[in-house]
This record gives C-alpha cells, sequence and structure tokens, in this order.
C-alpha cells in the first residue's frame, strides 16, 4: 500500500474539516474563531498540492477533492458570514427578509470560478480572476474590522446594507472576471525577477502590522491593483 499518495488528500480532507468548523462557529456568530479555521483551511490547501508534487502523486481525485474542499472552506463559508452581517445591517432594506440570502452570491461565484479553474489550462503558474482563499479572507475579515475598528465612517460602511450587496456582487464578478493576477511563486532567487511579488508581499506585512484586521482586505485589494497595473505595464 503506498501511503504517500493518500497524504495529499488527507491534507485536503482536513482542509474540508476547517471548513465545516469554520460553519459551526460562523452560525454562533464566532466569526473570529471561523476566521482562524478558514486560514488554518487555506494554510492546508497550500501543502495538499505541495506534498503532491513533492511525492509526485498528483492526480485527478486530488484534483476533485480539492476543488470541493475549497467549495466549503472558501465558499460556503464566506457566503454565510455575509448572509449574517447583510442580516443584522442597518438600512431600510432590511424589512426585506430575502435581502440576506443575497450574501450567497458570493458562494455561487465560488462555485463557478472553481468549476472554472479545473478546465481552464491558462490558470497552472498565475490566476485569472480572484482565487477564492482570497474572497474568502476578505470576506470574513468584515466582521473582524467591524467588531475592533473605533471609527464610526467604517461602522456605517460596513453596516450599510447597499454597500454590503455592493461588496457581495463585486466578489462574485471579480471572482470570475478575465483578470490576470500575478503569482507569489518565487521562480528565481534574484530581486529582478521577483521584485513585484517582493513589493507585494512587503507591503503586506506592513498593512498587517498597522492596521491588523484593517490590513486583510486592503492587501486583497492591493494585490488586485497591483495585478491590474503590472497587466498594462507589460502590454506596453
Amino acid at each position: 500500500m503506498n501511503i504517500k499518495k493518500h497524504i495529499p488528500n488527507l491534507i485536503t480532507l482536513l482542509n474540508l474539516f476547517c471548513g465545516c468548523i469554520a460553519i459551526v462557529f460562523a452560525a454562533k456568530l464566532d466569526f473570529e474563531m471561523a476566521f482562524y479555521f478558514v486560514c488554518l483551511g487555506i494554510f492546508l490547501d497550500f501543502f495538499d498540492g505541495f506534498f503532491a508534487r513533492l511525492f509526485k502523486v498528483s492526480s485527478p481525485l486530488g484534483l476533485q477533492l480539492d476543488s470541493l474542499a475549497d467549495m466549503v472552506t472558501s465558499g460556503v463559508v464566506p457566503g454565510f458570514v455575509m448572509f449574517f452581517l447583510l442580516s443584522s445591517s442597518q438600512h431600510e432594506l432590511s424589512v426585506n427578509p430575502m435581502i440576506p440570502y443575497l450574501g450567497f452570491i458570493i458562494t455561487l461565484g465560488s462555485c463557478y470560478r472553481l468549476a472554472n479553474f479545473n478546465i481552464d489550462t491558462r490558470q497552472t503558474d498565475s490566476f485569472i480572476g480572484l482565487p477564492t482563499p482570497a474572497n474568502a479572507l476578505f470576506i470574513l475579515s468584515l466582521p473582524l474590522v467591524l467588531k475592533y475598528s473605533d471609527s464610526l465612517f467604517t461602522l456605517e460602511i460596513l453596516t450599510n446594507q447597499f454597500v454590503l450587496l455592493a461588496i457581495t456582487v463585486l466578489s462574485a464578478y471579480i471572482l470570475n472576471a478575465e483578470i490576470p493576477l500575478f503569482s507569489l511563486k518565487l521562480k528565481k532567487f534574484n530581486f529582478k525577477d521577483n521584485a513585484l511579488q517582493i513589493v507585494f508581499l512587503s507591503l503586506s506585512v506592513l498593512l498587517l502590522v498597522f492596521f491588523q484586521y484593517l490590513g486583510i482586505p486592503l492587501l486583497i485589494i492591493l494585490y488586485v491593483l497591483l495585478s491590474v497595473a503590472n497587466n498594462k505595464r507589460a502590454i506596453k
């Protein structure tokens, strides 16, 4: 029995397990623990592919398992969290009990993105559209920004149902947009070939240090903006 070939799939299933636990915490309105378990799931998501390549046991089954696990951890959980944010938002639209369910547009967009990723041969070394883990971190950071922010402006923005609906729709769009995003992998050990990645990672550390939870959505936005700027520079 070749144990090595089962290790990546086991790690993938642990990612799925983290997603299930995150849903339980989100249902209890403990968004901080939900955030941490999603982070753990994303961490495991990185290493399942790493070990599959290391042990040379990549398989179609592993690819499908990976997408199914991501669908829960990075698709269902953020949709669930947005549902609760919309449910507790302050606006006259909140009288309509169906509005919060629109938060699951994020889940639908994530599902389409993951299915498309599996058949898109262009996304082997980079991404087209925002990866679902990055989008999940963006959405799950919002209730934490809301919890720990002292800014009245931030509180008003993140409790406004129109703003939350706009974030929901934009989230589903950016997941599937034809926008090439640079890879964070360092292929060569020199600054010239990795300048963009090094600059982004350095700025990300600064954002997290100085802004804490608010730094998470800011660095996701920075990632998209730098990618767009890099694409325009490459065209020129």
